[in-house]
């Protein structure tokens, strides 16, 4: 288990806000070509238009979202090694990713 300051530590790792940036693109394109449909997405049909709204904000400022989605990701991970989430796969970012969105697209203030 990651300590709460490698946690911290971890937030400005390069390498993975860069995995997580594509993370929050490739999401953005799940969503503006309707593919999301499935959980983890909410199911609520009011739900795709805040995702609609959060992939503009994710294409018109990519690293800013990609933050907030890599700090959500770090602490939804607070119980693996650093290691662990430092080596997530490709597979891996996104999945967390996709699990987030929905706390960022209902709750524009979050973001």
């Amino acid at each position: 288990m990651a300590t709460y300051t490698e946690l911290r530590t971890i937030f400005n790792n390069t390498s993975l806000l860069n995995k997580v940036t594509v993370a929050v693109g490739v999401a953005a394109e799940i969503i503006n070509t309707n593919q999301d449909t499935d959980p983890p997405w909410d199911q609520d049909p009011s739900s795709h238009g805040f995702r609609v709204v959060w992939a503009s904000m994710a294409y018109a400022r990519p690293q800013v979202i990609a933050r907030e989605v890599l700090w959500a990701i770090i602490v939804k991970n607070r119980s693996a090694s650093l290691d662990q989430i430092l080596e997530a796969s490709d597979s891996a970012i996104q999945s967390n990713t996709n699990e987030v969105v929905d706390l960022f697209a209902q709750n524009p203030s979050a973001s």
